[in-house]
């Protein structure tokens, strides 16, 4: 019979003590587990691992705001760049790839974020190596939709589902009259696309009240550009075209938008809220960012930079913290282990004495009572880590279909790896005072009592 053996028995006659301190490490461990694994997920999708783009490009202003809003749709945008700035960009010979982003809208049912784009946004893919999946068609026409797979689920919709939208967000209370037509359905990504709709751009701007007044966007593009690309000939043409739309418009009770629609939007009237930029070298995509700090019209932002130093400064402190709480938890759960078996060296001295007289070495008695320690503190252990996973897997449909984040519960941290020697080091800690209870045990005196 090994010392293992004996140690299991000991602890069975010690059933309700020896399964509650294992349960107290295994809640430790389970914690601890759920922190390395909840942290890892969050530094997963806010990694290069899920951007496929060199660069944002966005008006002056707050980097990090920029990637919040214009990649993981969280907060409002910074501001806006003319149109002219994205068509001149394309004749950029180091761009390899640009697309339009243009938000500002929410979904009245569900308060989606809306993305007005173009086809280009789907060919390039979500994060590297990654290409979207999209059930039903690309956009044809100027009020189709592609939506994400959160808001097909969530909202029930499918495809030929009609919808409008809330101007300005979900506090607003202002219904656009123009319908769109979901004609694409994507893949889960595990990213803020799968609770994001994607409209063509070309209709988002035939919305009444997304093209700007001819002369506040000529103000704007005067004051980005140092100049304007329209006559005083052009703009007066474009204000009488204003002015005939707004009387047909009121003369239909507000609610005909087919003059509005009969027009392509001038390009003077558009603005976009961010480009997406893939250069055709990483060094080309440096040199555009650092000429963008020495002054430029636009920021030219790294989408990795802002989020590593969220992630570095806040993300990292509270994981830092919460690991710390874990770790202190199972040192708790091990002096409980401690007060346990010390506790019941008073009630088993005649069980040692009997051991030793039966030929049983010192070494041996303490190295028993060692095992009894290893065996609860690594059983702790392995239910702590099938515990943590078993809950992260549960849990998984739920992180998915509220946070559009696709969890594997099958992931191992590393950080675990390093769990069950810290355990052996904790179990043989703890043990080490009983154990040199039992092995100071004098034979005699424990029979004679």
């Amino acid at each position: 019979m090994n010392l293992f053996t004996i140690a299991y028995k000991s602890i069975r006659q010690r059933a309700l003590a020896s399964s509650l301190t294992c349960l107290s490490v295994s809640l430790g461990v389970m914690l601890m587990v759920i922190v390395l694994s909840g942290f890892a997920i969050v530094e997963k999708n806010f990694s290069q691992n899920s951007i496929n783009y060199d660069l944002i490009v966005g008006p002056k202003g707050s980097s990090l705001q920029l990637i919040l809003n214009t990649v993981y749709r969280i907060g409002d945008p910074v501001g806006n760049l003319p149109y002219r700035f994205y068509r001149e960009m394309q004749d950029d010979p180091r761009i390899k790839v640009s697309v339009p982003i243009a938000l500002g809208d929410v979904t009245e049912e569900g308060s989606f974020k809306i993305v007005g784009t173009t086809t280009e946004y789907f060919k390039i893919g979500y994060a590297p190596g990654r290409s979207f999946k999209v059930a039903g068609k690309s956009f044809g026409t100027a009020f189709d939709a592609i939506i994400g797979s959160q808001v097909a689920y969530q909202n029930g919709w499918e495809i030929g589902h009609k919808f409008k939208l809330v101007h300005g967000g979900a506090e607003s209370d202002h219904v656009h009259d123009e319908e769109f037509t979901v004609i694409g359905i994507l893949a889960p990504t595990g990213t803020a696309n799968d609770k994001t709709v994607f409209v063509n751009l070309e209709g988002f701007y035939l919305i009444a009240g997304h093209d700007k007044p001819v002369r506040e966007a000529v103000k704007q593009e005067i004051e980005f550009f140092g100049n304007t690309s329209l006559t005083e000939e052009q703009i007066a043409k474009i204000e009488k075209a204003e002015i005939e739309e707004a009387e047909a418009h009121s003369a239909e009770g507000g609610h005909d938008h087919a003059h509005h629609h009969a027009h392509e939007t001038p390009e003077i009237k558009k603005d976009l809220t961010a480009i997406f930029v893939q250069t055709h070298k990483p060094i080309q995509a440096a040199l555009l960012e650092g000429q963008s700090r020495r002054g430029y019209r636009a920021q030219y932002v790294n989408p990795i930079r802002p989020i590593s130093r969220l992630m570095n400064n806040i993300v990292g402190n509270i994981r830092t913290v919460m690991f710390m709480m874990t770790s202190l938890i199972i040192i708790v759960s091990g002096v409980g282990i401690f007060v346990s078996i010390y506790n019941s060296m008073s009630d088993r001295k005649k069980e040692i004495a009997v051991m030793r007289a039966l030929g049983a070495r010192r070494q041996t008695v303490f190295s028993i009572i060692l095992a009894e320690s290893v065996l609860l503190c690594l059983t702790g252990g392995v239910l702590g880590i099938l515990m943590g996973h078993g809950l992260i897997y549960a849990s998984a449909p739920y992180i998915e279909r509220s946070a559009g984040i696709l969890v594997d519960p099958l992931t191992i941290e590393p950080l675990e790896f390093i769990l069950f020697p810290v355990l052996m080091v904790l179990a043989t800690l703890v043990g080490f005072i009983p154990g040199m209870t039992a092995y100071r045990t004098d034979v005699a005196d424990a029979l004679a009592g």
